[in-house]
């Protein structure tokens, strides 16, 4: 554990081992976050869309490509147009 001192501006200097272990370098910017208990969570803010690969992916549930999404926002759309067709249909 390593111990940091917040100064009277508000300012917190982390320590090197802290920084080096988090990989933070100066000029780098940081998320932080109060989680349930209180603790502050401090993340590197990431500013690379890469950073986001994997972040909703579901264990056993393999990636789909950008064709496929289309497909199925094809088929949605579609069954839709049908539906609205068929309720239209039914309406006096």
């Amino acid at each position: 554990m390593a111990i940091a001192t917040i100064s009277a501006d508000g300012k917190l200097d982390l320590p090197d081992a802290i920084r080096e272990k988090a990989g933070f370098a100066a000029g780098d910017k940081v998320n932080l976050l109060v989680n349930d208990k209180g603790e502050i969570v401090i993340r590197k803010a990431g500013s690379d869309w890469r950073e986001l690969r994997g972040m909703f992916e579901i264990p056993g549930q393999r990636p789909i490509s950008v064709e496929e999404m289309n497909e199925a926002i094809e088929r949605f759309h579609a069954e839709d147009n049908e539906r609205i067709l068929r309720d239209a249909k039914k309406k006096p």
